[in-house]
């Protein structure tokens, strides 16, 4: 998965209620397949994702979750089959201790409950592994059961603090 080829995998197996979602290397190019996922997001998601109340991505941040070096920072875009829209991403960045990184998910609101953030978790440890991470590491707010329980199932959780309610 160097320098963002695509080699889409596809995760059908994976998800519940048939739908099928391709999932493939992010691209400099995804940015408006970006922005059109990030305004099919609810309120409440855009919330979750980022911790605080967000409308829009600027340009900085599009080129940020977009244009990734697929070794130190790496996404997942997760593209809906039929529509070839985007539902999800999933991504890591490396931290300075070089063997973990800090991961997020995100998966649209019809999306979401399907296994579509598992499989996305699944897909990036197995890229972190490639990259010798070891260890992910992730900020969420703490009444986000959802995503608590995702990162649970892929191994040992550890809940380091509850301060701020994160």
């Amino acid at each position: 998965m160097d320098d963002g080829a695509d080699s889409p995998s596809q995760v059908r197996g994976n998800l519940r209620d048939g739908p099928q979602a391709l999932v493939r290397p992010i691209r400099p190019g995804d940015k408006e397949l970006v922005t059109r996922g990030f305004q099919r997001l609810s309120e409440q998601s855009r919330y979750q994702r980022f911790m605080a109340p967000m409308n829009e991505l600027s340009e900085s941040q599009l080129r940020y979750l977009t244009e990734v070096d697929h070794h130190d920072h790496e996404a997942l875009v997760a593209i809906d089959a039929e529509t070839g829209e985007g539902v999800g991403v999933g991504r890591f960045v490396r931290l300075s201790d070089g063997s973990s990184a800090e991961a997020a998910v995100t998966i649209i609101d019809e999306w979401q409950g399907r296994g579509l953030g598992l499989a996305l978790c699944n897909l990036l440890a197995n890229r972190a592994r490639e990259e010798r991470i070891h260890r992910f590491k992730a900020l969420l707010l703490a009444s986000n059961d959802a995503m608590q329980d995702v990162l649970a199932s892929l191994g040992p959780a550890h809940v380091l603090s509850r301060e701020s309610g994160t």
